[in-house]
């Protein structure tokens, strides 16, 4: 079993994520693409000290790139969209 570390690679912060995050009570990660729900929900739940109600997730495809070299590809990766319990926050700009 993989460490939370290596399983959450960084929150996303952005604007959809930040609506979500107001409307619903969920937090997005950028995840390990190997990673699945259940190693999400407690690599989440032992790093952040909060409950987790549902994790979906999405495998999203890299875009392909023009460079001076000719095609380029932009690494695949997944994203998380983790649920959490009534009450239960993450706060990721507590000392900002």
């Amino acid at each position: 079993m993989s460490s939370p570390l290596e399983i959450l690679i960084a929150p996303l912060i952005t604007e959809k994520g930040t609506l979500v995050n107001e409307s619903s009570n969920q937090v997005v990660f950028r995840v390990r693409r190997d990673a699945n729900k259940e190693q999400i929900r407690r690599a989440v739940e032992s790093f952040f000290k909060v409950r987790v109600e549902k994790v979906h997730t999405i495998n999203l495809l890299g875009k392909r790139r023009r460079t001076a070299k000719g095609v380029g590809k932009r690494s695949d990766w997944k994203k998380a969209y983790v649920t959490l319990a009534e009450g239960q926050t993450i706060d990721f700009f507590e000392g900002a």
